[in-house]
């Protein structure tokens, strides 16, 4: 059984079923993946970290013996409850690939300890792994969790869950101002939080506006470079070279300014090759983590320029990110140079 949507994951964490024998969660977000089978290991067994009812291996174990995991699987608890194996890996190398696929099919088929569970935690799995293969087509006992990485509502909703655990919020405005400047990554977005509660006073009942923030936040002329490159692949001249003159004011240079630009460029080649390979527009770039208040521009945008179009302006980038890097180069007009190059570009497409 593969659970996918967001309703159905939260209700299996919440109480996964005597009847389940093996989960396998996987993703390139391990920190949601390692989040996840935490829940598991918690329903799972009355003590997470007892050593006698619980096994832990890793990748290096199954390639030591690959016999490994089976054995453990096959023990029985030695103080009478639900035993939890739990194996951790790294990669997807074939023979361990294969040693935790046939173990798991094992299991599932009940030829193993019917008392243990088996909870796998992966990174990104492909489609011909055997492990994933072995899971995903297990008619009963198995439960395939894959992790992606969160989106913009599933950011809001944990910054808003975990400021609320502290008796601190923000505004609607200063929530999307945090939201917007925060990663996909579920590890580094909780570690920012923190530093905002220990800001925000953790139990002040305070809930702060945008210019409460300031100092927090402090000052970020990457804002004004990357709105600089959304306005030249818009093909704004004047408000991408107004854009640029402002983070230079601020304090950036001709080779960040070069940096932001390609970025910019490397997003709107993202959800393009996503589009090409059967994504819609729109479903691509809330993958990309497009900020929902800037998504209708980048999507105006997507539609006007193609994968060909930017892979013809790549010569640019690097000829201009090289200029800058000489010694006694004007490297704030190179970077102006460019983006007037390629808004022109962006005119000619329509935009």
């Amino acid at each position: 059984m593969i659970l996918a949507k967001k309703p159905d994951i939260d209700r299996f964490l919440a109480q996964p079923g005597s009847d389940i024998r093996a989960v396998l969660l996987y993703g390139k977000d391990r920190a949601v993946v390692r989040e996840r089978a935490d829940l598991v290991a918690a329903k799972s067994t009355q003590n997470p970290d007892d050593p006698f009812d619980v096994a832990v291996l890793t990748e290096s174990d199954l390639s030591n013996d690959s016999a490994r995991l089976v054995d453990e699987l096959a023990a029985l608890s030695l103080m009478g409850g639900r035993r939890l194996v739990r194996l951790k890996l790294t990669g997807e190398k074939g023979p361990v690939d294969k040693a935790a696929a046939d173990a798991l099919k094992q299991h599932v088929d009940g030829l193993l300890n019917g008392e243990a569970m088996l909870l796998i935690e992966a990174g990104p799995l492909a489609k011909d792994s055997a492990l994933r293969k072995a899971a995903e087509q297990a008619k009963t006992g198995a439960v395939v969790i894959p992790c992606y990485e969160d989106d913009t509502g599933d950011v809001a909703r944990l910054v808003r869950d975990l400021l609320s655990k502290d008796r601190v919020g923000l505004s609607a405005d200063a929530l999307d101002l945090v939201v917007a400047r925060l990663p996909r990554e579920r590890g580094v977005v909780r570690q920012e939080i923190e530093r905002l509660v220990l800001f925000l006073g953790p139990g002040s009942g305070v809930s702060a506006t945008p210019a409460d923030l300031a100092p927090f936040l402090g000052v970020e002329p990457e804002a004004s470079l990357s709105d600089a490159a959304a306005d030249a692949f818009g093909g704004r001249l004047g408000a991408a070279q107004a854009g640029l003159r402002r983070a230079f004011a601020e304090g950036e240079n001709g080779p960040a300014a070069v940096r932001a630009i390609s970025f910019y460029m490397g997003r709107l080649r993202r959800v393009l090759t996503l589009h090409k390979s059967g994504a819609g527009l729109q479903e691509a770039a809330k993958s990309s983590g497009i900020f929902w208040k800037q998504e209708r521009e980048f999507l105006r945008q997507a539609r006007a320029w193609s994968l060909d179009q930017l892979a013809d302006l790549q010569p640019d980038l690097l000829n201009a990110d090289r200029a800058c890097k000489q010694t006694g180069s004007p490297d704030t007009l190179i970077a102006e140079r460019l983006a007037l190059t390629i808004a022109g570009r962006a005119r000619r497409l329509g935009l």
